[in-house]
């Protein structure tokens, strides 16, 4: 028997992701096989298909180089069988899960599978819990936003910054949502944004700067890098932090650390939500809640079966979703 996966033989555009057969994984001591309901395409999987993430050393705990390899990074599915000496899911089980999501099955270590809770949807798992895990981390965590300070979230309309501004209007702050367009701006203002920037008719910190009538912004969340680091910078408050969860226009080259100090004694951080993992489980049970209380809601821009993976990476490549984009095996 087989199974279906999307995977690269080669690095390159969208066209390089393809269908392949190959065997039904069989589980083995602590490991699951789960049958996908839904993967999250994210720019991770944009990166490794292109090949940025083979150079970086922090990724090649993950990535081993080797081709053929499979695709995808976060998925939701239905636990189907399990190997001896898996106590935390059994058959049936709904779950989300970190791992190679781009699959109609999927084979991992069970201690990866996260439970859903029944109220949230396969779509709102799949769109939100991991996503909003970053968020709830990145805002809770990494700078606890305090009720009324200004925050900077730039990429706003995508789908973890949607969820960012959400999780900045749970703790009260005040946000600004910089965007790429106008036809995005309706949603960054749904999500919470008080003040949008369109970033291709603004100077960003120009304009943060007159927002907060001179001051700056406590705290900037950037997932973009390269092309906005001197924005972030300059739209920061004295001893205001940048928290940097992704670089999708590019690696952020080296700097001198004396501009921090110039600058008005900032600080930076650089981190994946994996240090505050522990709150996971409480997460849970607030992520359930937000939703069923409306005070969190997941937007899901597309959905695509799995056999058009490369029209879902080209959409997302080229900034034409604000939300979530989801694979549907």
């Amino acid at each position: 028997m087989t199974i279906r996966a999307i995977r690269i033989h080669a690095y390159g555009g969208p066209e390089v992701l393809q269908i392949d057969e190959i065997p039904t994984p069989v589980p083995s001591s602590g490991e699951a096989v789960v049958r996908v309901a839904a993967a999250s395409v994210n720019f991770i999987d944009i990166q490794k298909r292109r090949g940025e993430l083979a150079g970086q050393a922090f990724y090649q705990r993950w990535e081993s180089g080797i081709l053929p390899a499979p695709m995808g990074s976060q998925g939701v599915g239905i636990v189907e069988q399990i190997g001896p000496d898996v106590s935390n899911a059994k058959p049936g089980d709904r779950v989300s899960f970190w791992g190679s999501s781009y699959a109609t099955h999927v084979l991992l270590p069970a201690s990866r599978l996260i439970h859903i809770p029944d109220d949230i949807s396969f779509e709102q798992a799949a769109g939100g819990l991991n996503q909003g895990f970053l968020a709830y981390a990145f805002t809770h965590f990494a700078y606890p936003v305090k009720p009324g300070e200004w925050c900077l979230i730039q990429a706003a309309a995508g789908g973890i910054g949607l969820l960012l501004c959400q999780m900045a209007k749970i703790r009260q702050g005040r946000v600004i949502g910089v965007t790429s367009s106008e036809e995005k701006a309706p949603f960054v203002r749904e999500a919470g944004a008080e003040q949008i920037i369109n970033s291709t008719t603004s100077d960003i910190s120009a304009e943060v700067r007159r927002i907060t009538e001179g001051r700056g912004v406590n705290v900037v969340y950037d997932g973009v890098g390269k092309d906005v680091f001197e924005a972030n910078l300059d739209s920061l408050a004295p001893a205001g932090y940048l928290v940097i969860y992704g670089q999708s226009s590019g690696f952020i080259p080296p700097f001198d650390l004396m501009r921090l100090q110039e600058k008005g004694s900032l600080f930076i951080t650089r981190t994946n939500g994996l240090p505050y993992v522990h709150e996971y489980p409480a997460y849970v049970e607030k992520f359930a809640a937000w939703v069923r209380d409306k005070k969190l809601s997941i937007r899901i821009a597309r959905t695509y079966p799995l056999e058009y993976a490369a029209q879902a990476h080209a959409a997302f490549e080229q900034r034409k979703v604000s939300g979530r984009v989801l694979l549907l095996p």
